[in-house]
């Protein structure tokens, strides 16, 4: 990983010996599938550890059983391994219940803590505000003899929800507001993914994690920018819990890309109302969306470390990942011909019983991806789009009537003679010649056609769908409500043709579709019918 100011924090705490090892640790909820803005501190974590040959935990903080799910615990341990990382640990924060009510019950000891009957509105208004000192509760001063019964009672699940919370005691009048007795236990009485109904107490993030942290001897704790005012918070309860380990807490900036849902809570709510077929959709910008978008471990990485780390959240184009997503794919992919917007052709003077094959390699600018035959014959398929009745432009070189064009790859001629309409007045057959005597290798310069277009051959084809996707979200749109602003025309779908070389393709294999763009094939995809989704086009449309 290339230098940077935690990085440098790093060396500095080594050479002071401050630290033996340096392990790091990637603690995510599992209350729904990670996204792209998650692949920054996943790469972070990994790489950094890894550059002092270190190493890094998964640690699930498992701390709110009302949003967590095994579905997402092994979403989140599978996008992992698809990023080519492998933790040395996997841990849960439910590992360390009975530890972190122990130090609880020290805080309640040392007078470090106190049960609250407040509720939760009296709690925020009495807290204040950043230019108002909070109040006490009438119950901070309660003896530490009745806070260890009721907080007993709050363990024994003995009170309604709502009836205590347990509070650290520290300073209500502090500038900090995370400071001002902040709640580090509540009662919630649903069942736990992992410890079913064994508790009905759960500790808040800002006091489990610095437990996990010091108990896993994590050197380092990297974490947003948003938790940098909770660190003395964070420091202080290392501190008073009397850990062995002393973690260091160091905030980066957060990475978000333009016109992208960087909220978990906004794409749970995409999927939960139906909007999107789940948080695998293509169009999400989850890890697993993305995969299943075409996207590759290495685009994503590299973009990642290309856009480096900084000590303030930061704002990336789109297009900034489609570059990189583009340099990865463009030698590793077979290049076919393919038609979205299929218009037929009848070559008339084709008589020939059997098709033509010809051979051309699958990548001209990669030679190890092989070779493949394309077929000429009697009925071909091109793009709606490659066709015009008249040319309109000196720019325009595709075909028109009485306009002759280059087949792509057989090189053939063809010329169009005669255009076939419906009863609508719609363009439905070209009946065309070609010239037997341009097929490539020919040596044929005495004309030059109006430009070179790709085509599928009707008998040597596949029936395909072809997924196009466009954002997710309206910005012209005015709604605080993110369903209001889902854009309806996100992804819209083309009945297509594709070369039959690629019939036996199975999910995730990538293609380059010439003249078109990158498409990956779905896993909905049958032998009757392939899936291909869009992954980006071959230019970019950043301007």
């Amino acid at each position: 990983m290339e230098s940077n100011f935690i990085k440098t924090f790093i060396e500095e705490d080594l050479k002071n010996n401050k630290y033996k090892e340096i392990v790091t640790r990637f603690p995510p909820e599992p209350n729904g599938f990670l996204h792209i803005g998650h692949a920054r501190a996943i790469i972070t974590n990994f790489e950094l550890a890894a550059d002092f040959n270190g190493y890094t935990n998964l640690r699930y903080d498992d701390t709110n059983p009302s949003k967590e799910d095994l579905v997402y615990v092994e979403a989140i341990k599978n996008d992992i391994k698809w990023l080519g990382y492998e933790p040395k640990n996997v841990y849960f924060a439910s590992d360390y219940f009975n530890e972190m009510y122990e130090r609880a019950v020290l805080l309640i000891k040392k007078g470090k803590a106190y049960v609250d009957s407040q509720t939760a509105e009296e709690i925020s208004a009495s807290r204040g505000n950043l230019t108002t000192v909070g109040t006490n509760s009438i119950y901070r001063e309660r003896s530490k003899e009745e806070n260890l019964k009721l907080f007993e009672i709050m363990k024994n699940g003995l009170c309604d929800e709502k009836t205590y919370v347990l509070r650290a005691k520290i300073d209500m009048s502090s500038p900090n507001m995370n400071l001002r007795d902040p709640v580090i236990y509540r009662i919630v009485k649903e069942s736990h993914h992992r410890t079913k109904d064994a508790w009905v107490i759960y500790p808040m993030y800002d006091f489990a994690h610095p437990i996990e942290d010091a108990i896993e001897g994590i050197s380092h704790s990297l974490c947003s920018l948003e938790f940098e005012d909770h660190r003395p918070l964070y420091d202080w309860v290392i501190r008073e819990c009397e850990m062995p380990n002393t973690p260091r807490q160091i905030e980066f900036g957060r990475l978000s890309i333009e016109n992208t849902i960087m909220s978990k809570r906004y794409l749970r709510e995409l999927v939960e109302s139906k909007k999107v077929s789940g948080w695998d959709d293509p169009r999400m910008p989850t890890l697993s969306g993305l995969r299943r978008r075409g996207f590759t471990p290495t685009s994503i990485k590299n973009f990642i470390l290309s856009v480096g780390l900084s000590k303030i959240n930061s704002t990336m184009s789109l297009e900034m990942l489609e570059s990189a997503l583009r340099e990865d794919l463009v030698l590793k992919t077979k290049r076919v011909m393919a038609v979205v917007n299929p218009l037929k052709v009848t070559i008339t003077n084709y008589t020939k019983k059997t098709l033509e094959k010809y051979e051309v390699p699958y990548n001209a600018d990669n030679l190890e991806l092989g070779t493949k035959k394309i077929s000429f014959g009697k009925e071909l398929y091109i793009e709606k789009e490659d066709f015009s009745i008249i040319k309109t432009d000196n720019k325009f070189k595709r075909l028109y009537l009485g306009g002759e064009v280059r087949l792509l790859g057989i090189g053939y001629f063809i010329k169009c003679n005669e255009v076939v309409y419906n009863s609508e007045n719609e363009i439905v057959e070209l009946l065309c010649t070609y010239d037997k005597n341009t097929k490539s290798g020919s040596n044929f310069s005495q004309r030059k056609p109006n430009g070179t277009i790709s085509y599928v051959c009707k008998s040597d084809s596949a029936n395909a769908s072809f997924y196009m996707y466009e954002s997710l979200i309206d910005n012209d749109i005015q709604s605080d409500n993110i369903l209001d602003k889902f854009n309806e025309n996100s992804c819209v779908v083309k009945e297509g043709y594709v070369e039959k070389n690629v019939s036996k393709s199975k999910e995730e294999d990538k293609y380059q579709i010439i003249r078109n763009g990158y498409y990956v094939v779905d896993k909905n995809s049958t032998k009757d019918n392939l899936i291909f989704n869009k992954i980006v086009s071959l230019k970019s449309s950043y301007k």
